[in-house]
């Protein structure tokens, strides 16, 4: 039995203009100590996932297929369900560190709120446990700071305090959402290192959501890639890169700016992603994909096995892309 099994998941949103589809039939499995990486560009349906996961979709979205925790079924669940599970089980590192924290509160009552709540614990016993957490996630003077507000940490060290707060309960699962967005090259290496170490020591599931392939190469056993809310190709990490089997995904790789060259034009995929008011028919990618054909616009083609541990979803061959 899989720690997390998604199923089918769907995510729509209901607004003035009509329906969203921000999630369209998204799989995968989960199995403790794994880490799999989620891929995409802007507006791919990485967040909208993560979201469905954990309940917390806005209130004009709606979710639909399977999300299985240790066999049982929690998506759509009552919410007392929810949040027995959540923060507990599963965790979140949410995307932005510079807004995520509420700033009218000291650091040390926010992180105790958590243990407090869904420990049971006193607050004296929860500030030790605080003052424990920072210190693994490498916070200096963890004693002192714990009781500074937000606005006294730098981004990096909010990161910090995010990821703190996410495993104050020893989760099985943590999801985290673009944990290196808006963090300078040093520290996202920091952050991404600190994961690992984090990951090892507590035997945690990861789900790492973020559109910077690099960070995926250097952190993931496994990589979904997503676009327009669809799964285009999902494999581990080594064969994905030695030979990407979805045209997007060859996009997103020649896309990736090289140290070893100079004066080479910067490659980018042509066009805009979808406009998901108004879903495709066929495949998402088709109209900025350069061997796309007829049968592309009129139906995407079912994810397919071609390799071990290899799936991808496009109605050309493997020969046609060569």
């Amino acid at each position: 039995m899989a720690l997390l099994d998604v199923k089918d998941l769907g995510v729509t949103f209901a607004t003035n203009d009509g329906t969203v589809t921000a999630v369209n039939g998204v799989s995968f499995s989960l199995e403790r100590g794994e880490t799999l990486g989620i891929v995409g560009e802007s507006g791919s349906g990485k967040s909208q996932l993560s979201f469905a996961i954990m309940g917390l979709l806005a209130k004009n979205g709606r979710a639909r297929g399977s999300v299985r925790f240790k066999g049982h079924e929690i998506l759509n669940a009552a919410p007392s369900v929810i949040n027995a599970r959540r923060a507990v089980h599963i965790s979140m590192v949410f995307q932005d560190p510079m807004t995520s924290l509420n700033p009218y509160m000291r650091v040390c009552d926010q992180m105790a709120e958590i243990l407090t709540h869904h420990q049971g614990m006193s607050k004296a016993d929860a500030l030790k446990a605080c003052v424990q957490m920072l210190d693994a996630v490498k916070i200096p003077d963890a004693k002192g700071r714990v009781r500074l507000y937000p606005h006294e940490f730098s981004g990096g060290m909010r990161q910090r305090v995010m990821i703190a707060m996410a495993l104050l309960c020893r989760p099985d699962v943590l999801i985290a959402d673009e944990p290196t967005t808006a963090l300078d090259v040093t520290v996202q290496a920091q952050i991404m290192s600190l994961l690992r170490e984090l990951q090892a020591e507590f035997g945690m599931a990861t789900i790492l959501i973020t559109h910077d392939l690099g960070v995926i190469a250097g952190f993931c056993r496994d990589v979904m890639v997503l676009y327009g809310g669809q799964v285009m190709e999902t494999a581990p990490v080594d064969p994905l890169f030695e030979s990407p089997s979805h045209p997007y995904t060859r996009g997103l790789i020649n896309a990736i700016p090289r140290v070893d060259t100079q004066g080479e034009t910067l490659v980018t995929i042509p066009g805009t992603p979808p406009n998901m008011l108004r879903a495709p028919k066929g495949c998402p990618f088709a109209p900025r994909c350069a061997y796309a054909a007829e049968d592309c616009d009129d139906h995407i083609a079912p994810l397919t096995a071609f390799a071990p541990g290899r799936l991808r979803a496009c109605n050309r061959s493997l020969k046609d892309l060569a």
